[in-house]
C-alpha cells in the first residue's frame, strides 16, 4: 500500500527539523566560547577594595573603595589608550571612593573621581575632568565576584601532564596545553624560589593557583620572572622592555591566591603577569614593577614600586559548582584538541639542564591533582550554569545545555509526521 506524498514528506521533514535542532546544540558546546572574566577590575591596573598608599605612579587605571594616600606625588594612567579610556566606567582613570590625600595627583588620561579630599590635596587632570562626586563602581558586589572568581579556579585540576619542578634556587612551570595550563603550588615552595621559569604556549592561557595563607618574595629574594620565548628557544628575563612572545605570554598569566591575606613583592624583581588576590593586603615594596595589574584588598608601594600597563587579557575556565558532570552536558565536546603533544613543551630540559619529569609537579600540594583528569579543556565539564548577567564579572554561556529540550522537540515533531502516516494509510484502506 502506498503512502501518501504529503504524509511522507511530513515524515522526512520532522527529521530534518531534528537534525537542525540538535545540531547547532552541539556545536555550540565549542569550549573556546565560554568565558569568565575578571569584570570591571579587568579595566583596571590597580583594583583595591581598601585603602591605597601608593607613590609614584601607575601607567595604567586606577580604582580604589577605601582612601587614596598619594602623598609625595602620584600620575595615574599614562599608557591607556583611547579605547581603554571610553571603556572606563564614566572614563574614570582614577576612582577614590574615600578620602584622597597628597599634594601632586596627576591624571594623565581619562576623568578623575573622589569621595572627598583632605586639606591642601591636589588633583589634576590633562585630558579629562576631575570632580568629587560618588564612586560608580560597586566595590563591594565586585570584589563578592572576585573572590567567588579566586575560588573556583584554584578548583580546577592542575592540568595533565604539567610539571611544577624544584631544581635547587630554580623553580619551572612546565605546561603543554596549547589553550589552558592551570598549576598549583604552596606558598611556601614559591617563595624558596630564587628564580622563576614558566614554559607555555604562546597564546595559551596560564593561572598560577598559590596555595597558603601568605606569600612573601623578598623571603629567599626572589628576583626573576623568566618566560620561555620559542623564538629564540629559551628563556626571556621578563622586563618593560622586553618579554616572551611580544608580551603574549605574560598578558595571559595570572597569578592566583585565594586564601591569602598578605603578599610581600621583593623590591628587587619585576613581577611578570596579573596578581589576583581578593583577600590580601599587597606590598608592592620600594622598587621593581609589577608587570601586569593588581587586584587586591589593600595595596602599598612606594619608590619604584609601580604597576606597569599590561593589563590581563586571557580567557578564563568557567567551572561547576559540583565535581559530578550534568547528566544532560555531553562529555566529549567539552574537551579540546589534544594538546598536551605540543612539541617540546613538556620534554624540554629545565635551566639547570635537567630533565621535568612528566605527570609530576614536585608539589605537596599540587601532587595529587596531576593524575589523571579532564582538565586540559579550558571549560570545566557542567559549566553551563546559570545565564549571564550583564555585569562585568559574569559569565558568557554557549554550552550544550538545550541539547535535550531540542531533542524532545524534535522527538515530537517526527512523532506529529508518524501520526500522519497513520491517517494517511487508514484513509488509503477505506478508498480500497
Amino acid at each position: 500500500m502506498r503512502i501518501s506524498t504529503s504524509a511522507a514528506a511530513l515524515a522526512v521533514g520532522g527529521s530534518f527539523v531534528l537534525a537542525g535542532l540538535v545540531a547547532p546544540a552541539a556545536q555550540a558546546a565549542d569550549p573556546g566560547q565560554e568565558c569568565r572574566s575578571l569584570g570591571v577590575a579587568n579595566l583596571y591596573g590597580e583594583f583595591i577594595e581598601g585603602n591605597d598608599t601608593h607613590t609614584p605612579d601607575a601607567e595604567g587605571a586606577v580604582a580604589v573603595g577605601g582612601n587614596a594616600d598619594f602623598t609625595g606625588g602620584f600620575s595615574v594612567g599614562q599608557e591607556l589608550t583611547q579605547a581603554q579610556v571610553d571603556a572606563l566606567p564614566g572614563r574614570n582613570a582614577l576612582v577614590v571612593a574615600g578620602k584622597l590625600t597628597g599634594g601632586n595627583t596627576q591624571v594623565m588620561k581619562g576623568n578623575g573621581v573622589y569621595g572627598s579630599k583632605a586639606d591642601g590635596a591636589v588633583i589634576q587632570a590633562h585630558a579629562g575632568t576631575v570632580g568629587q562626586g560618588a564612586s560608580p563602581i560597586d566595590f563591594k558586589a565586585e570584589f563578592a565576584k572576585l573572590r567567588a572568581a579566586s575560588t573556583a579556579l584554584a578548583a580546577v585540576p592542575q592540568t595533565a601532564g604539567a610539571t611544577v619542578q624544584a631544581d635547587g634556587p630554580n623553580l619551572t612551570f612546565t605546561g603543554g596545553d596549547a589553550k589552558y595550563n592551570s598549576f598549583t603550588v604552596d606558598a611556601a615552595k614559591l617563595q624558596g624560589a630564587k628564580d622563576i621559569f614558566l614554559k607555555v604556549p604562546a597564546g595559551s592561557v596560564t593561572v598560577i593557583n598559590v596555595t597558603g595563607g601568605s606569600y612573601d618574595m623578598a623571603a629567599a629574594g626572589t628576583t626573576g620572572f623568566n618566560i620561555w620565548d620559542a623564538g629564540r628557544n629559551g628563556f626571556l628575563l621578563d622586563d618593560k622592555l622586553q618579554s616572551a612572545s611580544g608580551g603574549a605570554i605574560r598578558a595571559k598569566l595570572l597569578w592566583n591566591f585565594p586564601t591569602a591575606t598578605k603578599v610581600v613583592k621583593n623590591s628587587a624583581a619585576a613581577w611578570a603577569g596579573t596578581v589576583l588576590a581578593p583577600n590580601a593586603a599587597f606590598d608592592l615594596g620600594s622598587a621593581g614593577p609589577v608587570n601586569g595589574s593588581v587586584i587586591a584588598a589593600s595595596l602599598t608601594g612606594k619608590g619604584g614600586a609601580e604597576t606597569h600597563h599590561y593589563p590581563f587579557t586571557g580567557c578564563l575556565p568557567t567551572t561547576p559548582t559540583t565535581p559530578t558532570t550534568t547528566p544532560t552536558t555531553p562529555t566529549t565536546p567539552t574537551s579540546p584538541s589534544p594538546s598536551a603533544t605540543t612539541p617540546g613543551a613538556t620534554a624540554t630540559p629545565n635551566p639547570s639542564g635537567s630533565a621535568t619529569t612528566p605527570g609530576t609537579t614536585g608539589s605537596p600540594s599540587a601532587g595529587g591533582s596531576a593524575g589523571p583528569s579532564s582538565s586540559t579543556a579550558p571549560v570545566a565539564p557542567g559549566a553551563a550554569g546559570p545565564s549571564a548577567k550583564a555585569n562585568g564579572g559574569d559569565l558568557a554561556h554557549t554550552g550544550s545545555g538545550p541539547v535535550v529540550p531540542l531533542a524532545i522537540a524534535g522527538a515530537a515533531v517526527i512523532a506529529a509526521g508518524g501520526a500522519m502516516v497513520v491517517v494517511a494509510r487508514r484513509r488509503a484502506a477505506k478508498k480500497a
